[in-house]
């Protein structure tokens, strides 16, 4: 049997972790290693449930992998996601300063989309990293938060089937040096604090510090690097879903700490929705969304799709005009009826 001969790629030498004294946030941290018990499952479902509740962000490990690559992309907004490459400076960020950073978004089934000639022979490695994110690590967080709501341990996996394109998805993202002028006008904002459209997204932690979420006392925190951790999040699928219960989790990109601005930061994720036909309403079936109260974003009658809610929020960032909200730092934008905040 033949075997197909990999072109060379660069090594990839990681930056050290920062020395700087920052404001960590404590962020819980979730071992996948503890599953195979219906002991263990409920024992982390109570983790998750408290992590979703304090910061929506928390650590995953132990889930057994350590792949980790880069490459950039083309741009296509038909179907509500960027189909490959995004080009830098496509969105705006503030004081009219655009962004500078590119992605290549390739979905789970590589076979769905055109990809670059140099891509290529690289796609069957990136399918089973994909697929790897999707079943090892998706799958058992969704099982956790299910159990957490007192539903069937199924019943969030059974509505990611993610079988429509750009429904799951890898992004290798890069981002490049800004100019002091820049840095000076965006305060050191890459991108605006926002929340992800979709339910979960996974994050392979790296060295270089620029993640923050904003806490519950308005104040932003960084996120640490942890060493072959995944960094997961909920999204704006998850807040409809639960009814406000785990609200999708507000974070932005800033500027590294000076003893990092040096070295260029890559990032690794795995984005997830739920099918898109699946009608964004809250679950009403949990027991423990009954008890604590549901606080649905809209009517039934008018909620999303996931489909329309992805389309929305994809075709409006960075390039719809924002309006002042009443809160300090923050600007809106109405998508498919709700307002979106973004916080800067």
């Amino acid at each position: 049997m033949s075997v197909t001969a990999l072109p060379p790629v660069p090594h990839y030498n990681a930056a050290p972790p920062t020395k700087a004294d920052l404001d960590y946030a404590d962020l819980a941290t979730i071992d996948l290693s503890k599953m195979e018990s219906a002991q263990g499952r409920a024992a982390l479902a109570s983790q998750v449930r408290d992590a979703l509740l304090t910061h929506g962000f928390f650590y995953v490990v132990n889930h057994g992998d350590e792949e980790k690559r880069l490459y950039s992309d083309i741009d296509q907004e038909e179907t509500g996601w960027y189909q490959a490459y995004k080009l830098r400076q496509y969105w705006h960020i503030d004081a009219g300063v655009r962004d500078q950073l590119e992605y290549i978004n390739i979905d789970r089934d590589v076979h769905k989309q055109d990809h670059p000639e140099a891509l290529r022979p690289f796609l069957p490695e990136i399918e089973e990293f994909a697929r790897f994110n999707h079943a090892n690590v998706l799958f058992a967080v969704l099982r956790l938060i299910a159990l957490s709501l007192e539903l069937p341990e199924d019943a969030l996996v059974k509505i990611h089937n993610c079988n429509g394109l750009g429904e799951a998805f890898v992004r290798f993202i890069k981002y490049y040096p800004r100019s002091a002028e820049d840095e000076e006008k965006t305060n050191n904002v890459w991108l605006k604090g926002h929340t992800d459209s979709g339910s979960i997204t996974i994050l392979w932690s790296q060295p270089v510090a620029a993640l923050q979420i904003l806490g519950k006392d308005g104040k932003w925190r960084w996120v640490k690097h942890v060493e072959n951790a995944l960094v997961v999040n909920a999204g704006d699928a998850m807040d409809f879903l639960t009814g406000g219960y785990y609200k999708g989790t507000i974070h932005r990109v800033v500027q590294p700490p000076p003893d990092q601005q040096q070295y260029t930061r890559l990032g690794v994720f795995y984005f997830t929705m739920t099918d898109g036909d699946v009608k964004l309403v809250p679950l009403y079936e949990s027991p423990v969304l009954k008890r604590v109260g549901i606080n649905p974003r809209c009517e039934d009658s008018v909620a999303p799709t996931m489909l329309e809610w992805r389309r929305g929020r994809a075709n409006g960032y960075g390039r719809t005009e924002l309006r002042p909200s009443k809160e300090k730092g923050v600007e809106e934008e109405i998508i498919n009826g709700l307002v979106i905040k973004h916080y800067n």
